[in-house]
């Protein structure tokens, strides 16, 4: 209807002039008539058709106004006027694909950028730019490292431009090329964007940390980069330190997990209304969840958000970042989050930013590597406000390793990860990042979703990876915040306990239980020369912290018991501290020792605890705790397999707790795990029977750590019959 009025009026109007045109004056004795050129006339617009005009698909176009109110609507922030005043006035192919909506378009379309939008005609983030042919189908993004995130689902659109300009890798590229070192990756590569990391971090290591280099600059992750947070060491947007381990996607909740879920996709505002279903009223900066049970910034105070956390560790790093610049390299360094290139030089060195020290012909020159990264990741810090909620506990060690770096000394009282069902960075969550998901071999225990699907299901099958533990893992048996009712257990024996009257431990035990027993390795040996060789023999490993096997003892047969011996069964404690969240805190798993030291007194740790006055170790000591006759008959197994394993099978075997599968061929014969020794192809493979069964029980003592307060005296059987199974002298020891 408005073209129709638009097209009316031009005819009208021409129909007017067209008019003035061919009138002349009246002619009259008064007024002498002059002749004048009459104006160009202009063309007559067609008539349209006799079909009406096309009438538009919808009166009011969908969530326009939510639209309007929006950051990405406001086409006159600096965002969309930042090249009015460049010549030529165009938003720059480098920019485009975030800065105009045609340029993201084309981004799309192509995988690159090439137009470049006049400024003039920039409107913002429109409508097109999120809804075509091409985010119809869009669920991966290739983020600023060459990592590309698939399974993304519609926040893929998002995360496009809220991803950083920047990596680890490209930090690395920076200082080697400084350097002058050559990043070489080989054509072959498998996977070239890991080659490519690798190499990049390889070469950036061989330059000098803290040597200035005239071609060094700082690199700036840029603007919002909430997805590089959110996706931690998956993406690796912030700097990662070699040697150290980073959480990976920071996994919410279910229905509140991507960027779409929390914020509107058109307002951008968050949705705060949902928020407070499980967080209460308040500022959503003071949020911290129930895994976050550490002092990350060391100030004593538990009770802050995560937010605050952050702050505090921004603050410390900031005063290493000018402690550093100013002792190291001699020129100090100023920042202000508002000015590019928003580090400057401290031109009078009082550590504050004066008006006139803030200015682009005062920006900070004198890089060295060291002060290059932890700058970087203060700045990543700094640049996603939201972080906190993105990616808190990535953002946290980011800063941590920056401090660490720049003063070792600094991270007394710091603390970069959580306690262990939430520590994400860690290699019972990273494990599978190469495989893109948990197996179903592991999933029940090392990722999110697998316990619930066994608990509920019955069932083990490939989970996505986690970054730890969320609430739903325990949490979900009915009403919130029930868990999970577990009214039995099954051991790897296939021995079945009932834990109805505690089942909070059936949840805790349907992970902590091992992964093998006593039938594992009588089936494996079955058959078998008791002290020969056998090609068909591996090791077996009891996996880790099996601490309900432990509390069975022989109910469970966790550990290898030798046949014509007996060993004892659950360990009884005391009414109020039988089930596992009884003696360990749910959610930081730390041992309530306060409660211990109520009965135990008179002990200064708990390895101190005993109750038993024998000796079992025999070297005459029976004030030692248990943990003390666990660790001397340890120590004696360990030296009595290797004389078995020279004197027996021939081949030396070495033991690393930290290096898979544990067992390594004793290449030089020094009893010692040298470098090189300790690796997968050196892995023992000459087992006997006798052996595998002593090796088995010596890697389940090491394994479960509180073993000797789980069930102290199955642990002691145990190890010795190892010890007597290999030939070692038990004369000396108490068996109990």
């Amino acid at each position: 209807m408005k073209r129709t009025f638009i097209i009316l009026a031009i005819l009208v109007s021409a129909i007017l002039l067209l008019g003035a045109c061919n009138t002349a004056p009246a002619e009259t004795e008064a007024v002498e008539v002059v002749e004048t050129e009459c104006p160009e006339c202009p063309e007559v617009p067609e008539c349209p058709e006799a079909e009406p005009c096309p009438e538009p698909l919808v009166e009011v176009v969908p969530f326009a106004e939510a639209w309007a109110g929006s950051g990405h609507a406001d086409s006159e922030a600096e965002a969309f006027r930042h090249w009015d005043e460049d010549d030529p006035a165009v938003v720059s192919t480098r920019c485009g694909k975030c800065h105009s909506s045609a340029g993201y378009v084309e981004h799309l379309e192509t995988g690159a950028v090439t137009v470049e939008t006049p400024a003039e005609e920039n409107m913002g983030v429109m409508c097109v730019a999120c809804h075509n042919e091409f985010t119809a189908t869009k669920d991966s993004v290739i983020m600023p490292s060459g990592i590309e995130l698939t399974g993304l689902g519609d926040e893929s659109r998002c995360m496009e431009c809220h991803q950083g300009r920047h990596s680890t890798v490209s930090v690395n590229e920076s200082i080697a090329e400084a350097a002058g070192v050559e990043i070489t990756v080989a054509e072959d590569a498998e996977d070239p964007v890991q080659a490519q990391i690798a190499a990049a971090a390889e070469a950036a290591g061989q330059s000098d940390p803290d040597m200035v280099y005239e071609e060094l600059g700082f690199a700036n992750i840029h603007y919002f980069a909430a997805a590089a947070s959110k996706y931690g060491t998956l993406a690796k947007g912030g700097y990662e330190y070699e040697g150290k381990s980073y959480d990976g996607n920071f996994a919410h909740v279910e229905e509140f997990d991507t960027c779409i879920e929390c914020h509107s996709p058109h307002t951008l505002e968050v949705r705060a209304d949902e928020c407070v279903m499980c967080h209460g009223e308040g500022d959503p900066q003071d949020y911290r969840m129930k895994g976050s049970a550490v002092d990350y910034d060391g100030d004593g105070d538990m009770e802050e958000g995560i937010a605050a956390e952050i702050t505090g560790l921004q603050e410390a790093l900031s005063a290493e970042l000018q402690a550093y610049a100013a002792d190291v390299i001699g020129t100090g360094v100023l920042y202000d989050a508002h000015s590019y290139p928003y580090f400057f030089n401290d031109s009078n060195g009082d550590g504050e930013a004066a008006e006139d020290e803030i200015n682009y012909g005062n920006k900070y020159a004198t890089w060295t590597p060291r002060l290059l990264r932890a700058a970087y990741n203060y700045q990543v810090s700094m640049k996603d406000p939201g972080g906190f909620a993105h990616g808190g506990k990535y953002i946290i060690q980011l800063l941590a390793d920056s401090i660490e770096d720049l003063n070792a000394e600094a991270v007394a009282e710091l603390k970069r990860i959580d306690h262990g069902h939430f520590a994400g960075s860690e290699e019972a969550f990273r494990h599978w990042d190469d495989d893109g998901e948990v197996s179903g071999r592991c999933s029940r225990c090392h990722s999110a979703d697998g316990l619930p699907a066994y608990l509920t299901e019955g069932i083990e099958v490939a989970q996505p990876i986690s970054n730890g533990f969320q609430c739903e893992t325990c949490h979900g048996g009915g009403d919130w915040p029930a868990r999970y009712p577990v009214s039995s257990v099954t051991f790897p024996s296939g021995a079945s306990v009932d834990v109805s009257e505690t089942p909070d431990a059936g949840i805790c035990m349907s992970c902590h239980q091992g992964r093998s027993s006593t039938v594992d390795v009588n089936q494996a040996v079955a058959g078998l020369a008791a002290d020969e060789v056998s090609e068909d023999l591996g090791f077996i490993n009891v996996h880790y912290f099996a601490a309900g096997a432990s509390r069975y003892g022989t109910e469970a047969q966790g550990g290898y018991e030798f046949e014509g011996k007996e060993y004892v069964g659950y360990f009884e404690h005391v009414d109020g501290y039988q089930a596992c969240t009884d003696c360990h805190d749910a959610h930081e798993l730390e041992v309530k020792t306060d409660d211990c030291f109520t009965c135990h007194a008179g002990v200064e740790s708990l390895e101190d605890i005993r109750k038993s006055e024998t000796d079992f170790d025999g070297d005459g000591d029976v004030e030692e705790g248990l943990y003390g006759e666990i660790l001397t008959l340890s120590e004696a197994l360990y030296p009595a397999m290797q004389v078995y394993a020279n004197d027996v099978v021939g081949t030396g075997i070495l033991y690393d707790s930290h290096s898979y599968p544990y067992f390594f061929t004793d290449t030089n014969g020094n009893g010692e795990s040298d470098p090189g020794e300790a690796i997968y192809p050196n892995k023992y493979a000459t087992w006997t029977p006798e052996l595998l069964e002593a090796a088995y029980n010596y890697q389940y003592a090491q394994k479960d750590p509180g073993g000797f307060a789980h069930n102290g005296m199955y642990i002691i059987q145990l190890l010795i019959d190892g010890i007597e199974a290999v030939g070692g002298d038990v004369t000396s020891y108490t068996r109990p």
